[in-house]
């Protein structure tokens, strides 16, 4: 259904006089069967979850700090400029003895790393040999295993690597240079390992590490021992520079500038920064300044520590923008120590670059020096360095940056303008950052929320950024206004990847929700996520249960079950059918509670969701059983029968699917009882016997035993199976063929009552159900019986005569409470003569299966906040906007034509087309020139100004003896469907869809329509199955064959009620006040905007609603006119009988408080709805009267004779013309008449002949 905001345009159209505009606006009129169960294939959503969990967490455990500065002397192929860089790790070498400066040096540069990584275990070898270097990268391997072990080297004091991948290192005397390959290197590190080069030419060893780890790689496989070789592509290297480039000597700068860039990055940059000409915005900032900022690193209040959060968030943000995802993963989210090297690696690049250095990496990284965030990063730097003077000479208070505001508003710009097709905004690993601070949280939570809610893309970009553990962490804040946030983010992020159950469960997340699920404060939309997030916790996950069945989520669900929220009500029973599913404990939880008791109200609930939701629950609640008892089979019992009184029937397909479903967990269960029945349908079809008492045992249509048969070759469904809802079987058999026992199905005397006979019936009824997912699911569970059955069977022949005791209960099957404790059946069953189930039986494997769980969950992936009208730019509502201009102008054309109509021929024959079979159904479309012809159980669809056909249905019945009784359009107003009524009691509902007719639902109207009486009465009148639809009230009135008239809504797919009507004769002719266009005779009133639906029966709400207004009247065969008002209770609805026609009435019209009818015998009446008899009798003709038609606005009656004529009147019985077979020498020749049938609006008729052709007739312009 699709709301609309009418009601101004409506007032406003009358105020002005605007005829375009009908009493009631086609904008008030809703557009019935389009949610989204009806226009979307009912399926899950495929799996969209990439990659972000990373599948190993390494961690850098040793590092191995090997410096070789040999201070005081300089390496032999360096040419140092005067002055030149000194400092090593911040310690000028040359103000201390060479050994105290070595040691110092190494003491600070681990202090350095410590910082990053204080829980590694960190050696230290300076100035070594290659013997050292050995001993210390073995050891440091054995030590770590499979970890990571990171290895620094320091060349400064060594010369460059050699051109053929070697470092190198001291002898024991320190007289000489010692090369160490790099392949020697490898082998003692073994893999996983990072190494860091600090050295000039540091290049060309990155470039020798690649070939020296394919060469280990060669020589492992030839030792044919590949699965204990290092993978050395999971080694990574950091170089300061590129083959043949020399380390900068600028003197403001560190010597080890590359390794001051990853362990001490804060500080560089502010020292380079104050070097750059941009620093003279800041003048009185200088190098001994930055040395003096106050605070420490890790506090965010101070200026140092709120630099270096920026630094984190903008160095993250510059990688995930840059890097390829996996890449990202594996080099910022894997390892922590490896994620702060390669943030600072990016600062190291920047400045490098700027000394005409170009830091190498492995795997390398593309070039960001000149990204656009490092402005930002320029920024900022330079608004603390503007405090910096202040605070430290006058003691100022630190003005905190302005950087995170800045870049949330940014990235709420791009949420305003961005979708899937633009680039990822770059500022979600900074909203990633800002989650940490209080100060910023709400807004980021919300944006972030905006961000998820664009669809799975974003889910799945958000986590691959690493949001996941921190709005995990947030789940133990106690502040209450960050509920509606998270609840709302969990259920994005659980949509895409419900993998995240497990982290809930082990970090106590699920209490969260909990608390979210039972607090009545939040409202309903938040505490809808908080189910959805609560039911995939549970999801086939024994943990999640567990917890969430000790946290009372039984109870929390059950008080929510009266929610006016459906979607609320909806979640609620999946949450509860997901949480005793195969979970034996929930399920006693909630009998003691009466949790299947209390889900028997929404089996009426008003949303067909909810509807199918609470039958899952209940299905789950049936294959919960782990051990059988008489407390769970008396249980079962009473849950599947109730299933079958209330859902049976459903008006919805989509709740009849999941009947299915749960009806196969009780058979399963109770797989031996339901052999007997199957043994004995199978001995009854092999014996021929003749059925006792006029009853039959429940059949499948014509499938036979075990086997498929044609739906075409089905016969008519009255005859093979009961409804549902009036199953009469009530025989209890004595014994079957003494064949049976011994293969183990007891007797059908021995089963618990007539429940099991019930249910097979019952699906039975659903194996012929008109919507075919619903019969072929119904068909698979039958099957399997079936096939067990021949299974355990084999070749033996069922062929003994059964003795059939007289039926001890004539009453409705359904009617029939439960078995007692003290039941016949439970006695039995304790001495052990029926077993159904083995104890502690193991989960069964469903036959059939929906995804309508799946379906439901698709929806929280996709986009929810949106605007509620829709967009207005969309090309969707410039096309309604158009038909509903082009429709008031239908109107508006045709009022002329229906002034003229009592005065005019109606003779002009304007379309003629022939068609295969006799028509029965000729009915126009309101606006567009389209006719439907009906002809026994197909429909065809032309353009009757052009002469074209547009759609062919294929076979519109389900059985092959049945056809179309009846036709109606659906939303003519906008794109119209079509409603077909067969003689079988089904109603279909088909739309246009891809020049094909395309079925949208289907459901069983009337299951008890008689065959006109016509096996007893040859002579009576059968006239199928008889509806109306109501455009106005969303209302389908069907009857027929029947003694009742039944009112559907469908907007909710419910049947309302029921009115009697009171004659023993089938209805041959149905109308009412809103049918067609009568609404427009209806003055303005706004939409029931009332509860979605708990008060079903309440005297308020049904006088509120449309559905409960205006009156029926129904012609029937017995020549009486019956008038109802559906206001009335069903003992009095009908205020009105004329009994005037004394035959069959062929047509009827309700005209306001006036009734035009019209009998096979040829007399038309006029009633008054006022008096007792027809006010104006009209003898037309003295031959029968095949069909009848009365315009809905012109005063002109149509009547089609025998004789092959067709009179026109006037309301004043006035003839106006005739149209005979023949008209002149040229004229058009026509056959008997079948059926007739007056456009809405235009005065033209609708002829259908009994010799397949098709007319049109219009008024003669002429005239």
């Amino acid at each position: 259904m699709v709301d609309r905001d009418y009601g101004d345009e409506a007032r406003e159209a009358e105020e002005h006089g605007d005829e375009s505009f009908a009493a009631v606006a086609d904008r008030a009129l809703r557009i019935i069967f389009a949610e989204e169960r009806h226009v979307e294939a009912i399926t899950g959503m495929k799996d969209m979850t990439e990659k972000w969990r990373m599948t190993e967490r390494m961690k850098t455990v040793s590092v191995a700090l090997v410096l070789c500065l040999n201070v005081g002397v300089d390496p032999p192929d360096i040419v140092k400029t005067q002055p030149c860089a000194r400092l090593e790790c911040w310690i000028d070498p040359l103000c201390l003895s060479p050994s105290k400066a070595l040691e110092t040096i190494g003491s600070n540069l681990q202090k350095q790393y410590e910082r990053w990584q204080p829980r590694a275990r960190y050696k230290q070898s300076l100035d070594p040999t290659s013997e050292e270097v050995k001993k210390l990268c073995t050891s440091l391997r054995r030590n770590a295993k499979e970890e990571r072990v990171l290895f620094h080297y320091n060349g400064h004091g060594v010369p460059k690597p050699t051109d053929n991948g070697e470092i190198w290192v001291f002898n024991r005397t320190y007289t000489q240079y010692i090369p160490l390959s790099i392949y020697d290197l490898q082998t003692w590190m073994g893999a996983p390992s990072i190494y860091v080069y600090d050295c000039s030419n540091a290049g060309i060893i990155v470039h020798w590490f690649k070939q020296f780890a394919d060469q280990h790689t060669r020589e492992h496989e030839q030792e044919r021992n590949p699965t204990s070789a290092p993978s050395f592509q999971n080694c990574i290297q950091l170089a300061a520079c590129d083959v043949g480039q020399v380390l900068p000597m600028n003197p403001d700068l560190p010597a080890d500038l590359f390794t001051a860039c990853l362990t001490t990055p804060i500080k560089v940059a502010l020292r380079w920064f104050v070097m750059q000409s941009t620093s003279k915005l800041v003048p009185k900032v200088t190098m001994d300044l930055i040395d003096k900022i106050p605070g420490q690193i890790a506090d965010r209040r101070t200026m140092i520590g709120e630099l270096n959060f920026i630094f984190t968030a903008i160095t993250d943000t510059i990688a995930w923008n840059t890097l390829p995802r996996e890449r990202f993963q594996k080099l910022f989210r894997q390892d922590l120590l490896v994620a702060s090297l390669f943030r600072n690696f990016l600062l190291a690049e920047r400045i490098l670059r700027s000394c005409d250095c170009t830091p190498v990496s492995s795997p390398a990284l593309p070039p960001t020096y000149q990204h656009p965030m490092w402005q930002a990063w320029d920024l900022a730097l330079d608004l603390s360095l503007g405090q910096l003077p202040g605070i430290l000479e006058n003691g100022n208070k630190f003005v905190h940056l302005p950087f995170f505001e800045e870049q949330l508003t940014a990235f709420q710009v791009w949420l305003d303008l961005g979708s899937e097709e633009r680039n990822p905004p770059e500022q979600l690993p900074i909203v990633l950052q800002v989650l940490l601070t209080q100060v910023h949280r709400m807004r980021a939570l919300e944006l972030l929320g905006r961000f998820l809610d664009l669809g799975p893309w974003a889910v799945n970009l958000a986590l691959s950024v690493g949001i996941f553990p921190y709005v995990l962490k947030l789940l133990q804040s106690c502040a209450k206004e960050l509920r509606p946030l998270l609840v709302f983010i969990w259920a994005k992020i659980l949509a895409v990847d419900h993998t995240c159950q497990a982290d809930l469960v082990r970090d106590k997340g699920h209490t969260y929700f909990l608390q979210v699920l039972q607090d009545s404060s939040i409202s309903s939309d938040d505490r809808t996520l908080a189910a959805f997030v609560l039911a995939c916790i549970v999801k086939n996950f024994k943990d999640g249960q567990e917890a969430a069945s000790k946290g009372a989520l039984v109870s929390i669900c059950l008080e929510q079950l009266d929610d006016n929220s459906s979607k609320l009500r909806q979640w609620v029973a999946i949450c509860l059918g997901r949480l005793w599913d195969n979970f034996d404990k929930a399920r006693w939880t909630g009998v003691r509670d009466s949790a299947h008791e209390k889900l028997y109200t929404l089996l009426q609930d008003p949303c067909p969701e909810v509807r199918a939701s609470a039958v899952f629950a209940l299905g789950t609640f049936i294959n919960s059983v782990q051990t059988m008892t008489e407390h769970s089979k008396v249980i079962d019992h009473s849950v599947v029968m109730t299933l079958v009184n209330n859902v049976g029937n459903d008006m919805s397909p989509l709740v009849r699917k999941e009947l299915v479903v749960a009806i196969q967990w009780f058979i399963l269960a109770f797989e031996r009882s339901f052999l007997s029945v199957a043994a004995h349908e199978a001995s009854k079809d092999d014996s021929n016997t003749p059925p006792h008492s006029g009853v039959d045992l429940p059949r499948t249509g014509s499938r036979l035993f075990g086997e498929w048969s044609h739906r075409d070759d089905r016969i008519k469904r009255v005859n093979s199976s009961s409804s549902i809802s009036t199953i009469a079987y009530p025989i209890i058999f004595n014994h079957l063929s003494p064949m049976m026992p011994s293969h183990g199905y007891g007797s059908l005397g021995a089963l618990s009552g007539t429940v099991y006979l019930k249910v097979w019936n019952a699906l039975a009824t659903l194996d012929n159900d008109p919507f075919p997912e619903v019969s072929v699911m119904a068909g698979v569970v039958i099957t399997h019986i079936r096939s067990q059955l021949k299974k355990d069977s084999g070749d033996v022949r069922l062929s003994s005569s059964i003795s059939l005791p007289p039926s001890p209960n004539r009453a409705s099957f359904l009617s029939e409470s439960p078995p007692s404790n003290d039941s016949p059946r439970l006695k039995l069953q304790k001495k052990g003569q029926c077993l159904t189930i083995n104890e502690e039986a193991k989960p069964r494997a469903p036959l059939v299966c929906t995804q309508f769980i799946e379906w439901a969950c698709k929806g929280f992936a996709q986009p929810v906040k949106k605007t509620k009208n829709g967009d207005v730019e969309s090309e969707d509502y410039y096309m309604r906007e158009w038909r509903y201009t082009r429709n008031a102008e239908r109107r508006s054309e045709a009022k002329e034509e229906q002034v003229r109509a009592s005065m005019s021929r109606l003779e002009s024959q304007v379309f003629n087309t022939r068609t295969q079979v006799p028509p029965t159904i000729v009915q126009f479309h309101p606006y567009e020139h389209q006719i439907v012809v009906v002809g026994k159980e197909t429909f065809g669809v032309w353009d009757w100004s052009t002469g074209a056909k547009l759609y062919q249905s294929r076979k519109a019945v389900f059985s092959k003896m049945s056809q179309i009784t009846s036709m109606d359009w659906v939303n003519p107003q906008d794109v119209a469907l079509f409603m077909t009524g067969s003689d079988d009691g089904t109603v279909s509902i088909y739309k246009p869809s891809n020049n094909n007719l395309k079925l949208v639902t289907a459901w069983q109207a009337h299951s008890d329509l008689s065959l006109g009486n016509k096996l007893n009465n040859p002579e009576a009148v059968s006239s199928g199955l008889r509806l109306t639809w109501e455009q106005y009230t969303q209302s389908v009135i069907t009857t027929g064959d029947t003694r009742v008239l039944r009112f559907w809504d469908a907007e909710r797919e419910l049947k309302l009620f029921d009115l009697p009507t009171g004659a023993d004769c089938s209805v041959t002719s149905l109308d009412s006040t809103y049918s067609c266009v009568g609404h427009e005779q209806e003055p303005y009133m706004p939409p029931y905007q009332g509860c979605d639906g708990l008060v079903m029966n309440s005297i308020d709400a049904q006088s509120t609603r449309p559905t409960h207004r205006g009156l029926v009247v129904a012609g029937c065969a017995d020549g009486s006119i019956r008038v109802f008002d559906r206001r009335c209770s069903p003992a009095d609805s009908r205020i009105k009988t004329w009994i005037d026609h004394s035959s069959p009435v062929i047509g009827v019209q309700l005209r306001g408080n006036s009734v035009v009818s019209g009998g096979s015998a040829g007399d038309i009446k006029i009633y008054d709805l006022r008096k007792n008899s027809a006010v104006c009798p009209i003898s037309s003709a003295p031959t029968p009267m095949i069909a009848m038609a009365v315009h809905r606005k012109a005063d002109t009656i149509a009547c089609g004779y025998a004789n092959q004529t067709i009179g026109i009147y006037n309301l004043l019985g006035q003839p106006l013309n005739v149209i005979r077979f023949y008209e002149g020498f040229m004229g058009y020749r026509i056959g008997q008449v079948a059926c007739l049938g007056y456009h809405p609006y235009k005065v033209a008729l609708a002829t259908g002949m009994n010799d397949c052709s098709i007319s049109v007739y219009c008024l003669d312009n002429r005239r």
